[in-house]
């Protein structure tokens, strides 16, 4: 018997990158993923590959930084599925810069994606996990929510605001038995990068993408081990960086 047997697991930012590898990794596992994002032609070829592989999957395009729709995601999964097991909040954008190059509409769309889609999620699938007794919540944060530097600084302020987001709702869900867990990777090879629009913030970070860095399986791989713990054991933080990373 897989351990998510029975189980359902809702992955935004599911149409590449860690999302994907994550949908992938739970579905092997034995939970039926729902697969959200706003690319639904990226969605129906990861559906395809799960459902031929004998996983179960349903593809919902959403835009998390739409609270309707993000509510709407979750409440979908209940009415297929009729549980809300795990939800993985990985939708992200990374737009690095200095802050006095003043890209405001960047430093929108990373707080609206990064903090505020994920409360939107979270507020709805908390409602469902506290009705079921149990449920898990896994926040992608980053190596960035540790530590800010030139250039991270709007970036890492939305990973910080994860992390305190994160602690402050494992407190509020203790005796409801919901687990937080938060997910802070280093490089990783994903899209992210490509997000990043001012030239100097694309130079400070070529240095690292050089290096042997993570793939979205590895970081996957870690989510799997998170949500197949006993109920007991909450594992509250994973840090994740390539073994040559420096900070």
């Amino acid at each position: 018997m897989a351990k998510l047997d029975g189980k359902v697991a809702i992955i935004t930012g599911a149409s590449s990158g860690i999302g994907e590898a994550t949908a992938e990794a739970l579905s092997a596992e034995g939970a039926s993923v729902v697969v959200a994002a706003r690319r639904e032609d990226r969605l129906s070829d990861l559906v395809e590959r799960i459902n031929g592989n004998g996983g179960k999957a349903l593809p919902v395009e959403c835009d998390v930084t739409d609270e309707e729709q993000a509510h709407g995601l979750i409440q979908k999964a209940r009415d297929e599925y009729g549980r809300v097991d795990i939800l993985v909040n990985n939708a992200g954008v990374m737009q690095l810069s200095k802050v006095e190059k003043g890209l405001s509409d960047e430093w929108r769309t990373m707080f609206n994606v990064n903090v505020l889609g994920l409360l939107y999620a979270t507020d709805a699938a908390v409602q469902i996990m506290k009705e079921q007794g149990s449920g898990h919540l896994v926040n992608i944060s980053s190596v960035a929510g540790r530590k800010s530097r030139a250039t991270t600084g709007v970036y890492s302020g939305t990973k910080f605001a994860v992390n305190a987001i994160s602690e402050a709702l494992r407190e509020e869900l203790l005796e409801d038995n919901i687990r937080v867990t938060m997910v802070e990777p280093g490089a990783v090879e994903t899209e992210l990068a490509t997000h990043i629009t001012d030239e100097e913030a694309q130079e400070a970070l070529s240095g690292i993408l050089e290096l042997d860095i993570l793939q979205p399986e590895d970081i996957a791989n870690a989510i799997a081990y998170v949500v197949t713990q006993p109920e007991r054991v909450s594992i509250n933080e994973v840090l994740i960086r390539p073994t040559q990373q420096p900070n």
